[in-house]
């Protein structure tokens, strides 16, 4: 059967990326996600006879139309990113068969949607302190939260990132430690000196000697494996910050990531250079860093500010 070939090849590349690419566990779930959609929609369309080499844009196109038309659990059509996300997975596939010399349809040609424009959601100092205010510190809990929020907004740390971070591997002496970011990518970041000393007031009150740098208070307990079902998980840290976003009464519906966003804009509207973003950030992509610049453009705030409405006054 034709179609067997392809589901060959796509469970083909979810292992060379695994083996050749050391993709992380969530990537390879994604992409193998995502073109087993593909696979399910040829086999809904009947398209029993095809084979790799007649993907065409004919096909393609049919397949966009159905992306677009598709809609989420809660019944709202799938969001252009996310329409984007199946192209990627089905263009890195098809730039894997060339590599190995099977006459394909080129990755190239297959457009991509243009997203919806995107409203970067960030704190102003304001609100920012408004939020870090809220853990009860006297507490071990809120001492854990106070920590878990004041080295977001110092880090721009992915919450993935946070959680899995190891006691061992943060430096609060040097203020700075090591993470292995998306895409496997490492890099540095830094603490700032209220930052490492929450952390440090956290863990002094912490009387395990368990792996993880931040630990869940649930019941149970877990002795035999350095703590690691103890571990916080990233729905944990959702929550978390949602329930003092709340707790604020913060006009913003912050998240994990907008403070992450607050990272990068305080950085930006104190001067900071593009460059040096990405890198903390971790972006692979200078593009990536760039959504952020229409909001914190320090010089053109300035312009503005010195030729905008004069005649008025």
């Amino acid at each position: 059967m034709a179609l067997e070939q392809i589901k060959f090849l796509i469970e083909e590349f979810v292992d060379h990326m695994e083996l050749e690419k050391n993709y992380s566990p969530l990537t390879l779930r994604n992409y193998k996600l995502y073109l087993n959609k593909f696979f399910d929609w040829l086999i809904k369309q009947e398209y029993t006879d095809i084979t790799i080499e007649k993907i065409n844009l004919d096909l393609v196109k049919n397949y966009r139309l159905f992306l677009s038309r598709r809609t989420d659990q809660f019944g709202q059509p799938l969001k252009r990113s996310t329409q984007s996300y199946y192209l990627i997975a089905l263009r890195s596939f098809l730039k894997w068969l060339t590599k190995r010399d099977y006459q394909v349809l080129s990755p190239e040609k297959i457009d991509m949607p243009k997203n919806d424009s995107r409203s970067i959601k960030f704190l102003n100092s304001e609100q920012l302190n408004l939020l870090l205010a809220q853990p009860l510190i006297s507490e071990e809990k809120g001492l854990r939260d106070k920590a878990i929020l004041e080295i977001l907004f110092s880090t721009g740390l992915r919450v993935s990132e946070l959680v899995s971070l190891n006691r061992d591997q943060v430096n609060l002496k040097m203020k700075e430690f090591g993470v292995i970011g998306k895409g496997r990518r490492p890099r540095v970041v830094f603490l700032s000196q209220r930052a490492a000393d929450w952390v440090q007031r956290y863990l002094e009150v912490r009387s395990d000697d368990w792996r993880p740098l931040f630990i869940r208070y649930s019941k149970g307990v877990d002795e035999d494996n350095k703590g690691e079902k103890m571990r916080l998980t990233t729905r944990s840290v959702q929550r978390i910050i949602k329930k003092y976003v709340r707790r604020a009464k913060l006009s913003v519906d912050a998240t994990t990531h907008t403070l992450r966003h607050s990272f990068a804009t305080d950085l930006l509207t104190h001067g900071a250079d593009i460059r040096s973003v990405q890198e903390l950030l971790g972006h692979k992509n200078i593009a990536t860093t760039q959504i952020y610049t229409h909001v914190t453009n320090v010089q053109l705030k300035k312009v503005h500010e010195k030729f905008h409405g004069k005649e008025n006054e």
